[in-house]
């Protein structure tokens, strides 16, 4: 067995709707571990279903991902997708009754992973747990609620529904987005708190779910007084306060390195390849690289030779328990059949308190 196949650390994109012949080179390329989708892979249910049955085909180990939060950021919104509410509607449902509250977060995961399990989608990238401070111009009402306890209930509500579809979670953005302004996708927000203040605050939930999250994704965000790298590449954040002090086991996967704060460590701004082998290196299991697959492809494509290169000459060594914590994300169960599902009581159920909320 070659190293390269030991560990295929690398989630890409693909460019429509339907694959081309770039498309299946990549995919069948080792190193890559997964796909996430957007709104331009989608064209309909039957056509997103035949996309991934393809992906499939090539790469059955392959972890089919999509940004499917609810509200400004869902990625499949019609054709019988239900639309989901941001979650600030269940945080503000939370203040008129909690238990009300905590039952729509599991009907909103179970609904969101049998929709998307049904056309063959492995896994999304959810729940925020990112703390509603106000001023945040990314997080806003994709956060729960300002307070860590409300935010963690919800969270373990909604990942207990993704678990009901066979599917698991993923928190993010550790330790916290929400107390800084700026936008990391096309800024460098520094986060100037005490470690103290943060693990006392916008930490907590990460730590309270722990044993919840199946992955965790860091924040590109500088927490000056802790370590003077975004906490996706820092390996203090990662390796000894998230695996060491936390306790968490899960899979780590970077944000976006095509992100703008993503690749700014030290003065110096890197080249994809080079921000990839910093994520892993620091703690990460696995790296995405978003939206690089349209036009020619070409930086995706030196982005694979990149990384193959930096294993074979030793800058980069496979991983084989990275590997196993990506393998442990795909999806326990078989996928339902849409037609199936629509009709099942728990679904019709669960999609109601879900209407509610967007009503």
């Amino acid at each position: 067995m070659t190293p390269l196949t030991v560990h295929s650390p690398l989630v890409i994109d693909v460019a429509g709707t339907e694959l081309i012949d770039a498309d299946r080179h990549r995919l069948q390329d080792p190193l890559v571990g997964g796909v996430i989708h957007f709104a331009r892979n989608w064209k309909d249910r039957t056509a997103l279903v035949a996309l991934n049955r393809e992906i499939k085909a090539l790469r059955p180990d392959i972890l089919i991902c999509v940004d499917q939060e609810g509200g400004r950021v869902q990625r499949f919104r019609s054709d019988g997708f239900t639309r989901l509410p941001a979650m600030r509607a269940l945080g503000e449902l939370w203040m008129r009754d909690p238990m009300q509250a905590v039952q729509a977060a599991s009907a909103c995961g179970l609904v969101l992973a049998s929709e998307l399990r049904a056309c063959g989608v492995d896994f999304s990238f959810a729940p925020v747990l990112d703390l509603d401070h106000g001023d945040s111009s990314v997080i806003g009402d994709r956060s729960f609620h300002r307070d860590p306890r409300v935010v963690a209930l919800l969270a373990k509500s909604v990942a207990h529904g993704l678990l009901q579809a066979g599917m698991g979670s993923c928190g993010k953005h550790f330790p916290g987005h929400g107390f800084v302004k700026a936008d990391s996708h096309v800024a460098i927000p520094v986060d100037r708190r005490s470690l103290k203040a943060i693990l006392a605050d916008d930490a907590r939930p990460f730590e309270w779910l722990g044993g919840t999250l199946s992955a965790v994704m860091p924040a590109h965000v500088i927490y000056a007084k802790v370590d003077p790298l975004p906490a996706g590449f820092s390996a203090r954040w990662l390796q000894a306060i998230l695996r060491g002090r936390l306790g968490f086991e899960g899979a780590i996967f970077s944000d976006d390195l095509s992100m703008e704060a993503a690749r700014h460590l030290r003065g110096q701004q890197l080249g994809f390849a080079d921000a990839a082998l910093a994520a892993l290196g620091a703690g990460c299991d696995m790296a995405l690289l978003c939206n690089r697959s349209l036009g020619d492809g070409a930086v995706l494509d030196a982005f694979l030779d990149d990384i193959a290169g930096a294993a074979r000459d030793g800058r980069w060594q496979p991983s084989a328990a990275s590997e196993a914590r990506r393998r442990a994300l795909l999806p326990v169960g078989a996928a339902p059949d849409w037609n199936e599902l629509v009709q099942t009581a728990a679904y019709r159920r669960a999609q109601a308190l879900v209407q509610a909320l967007v009503s």
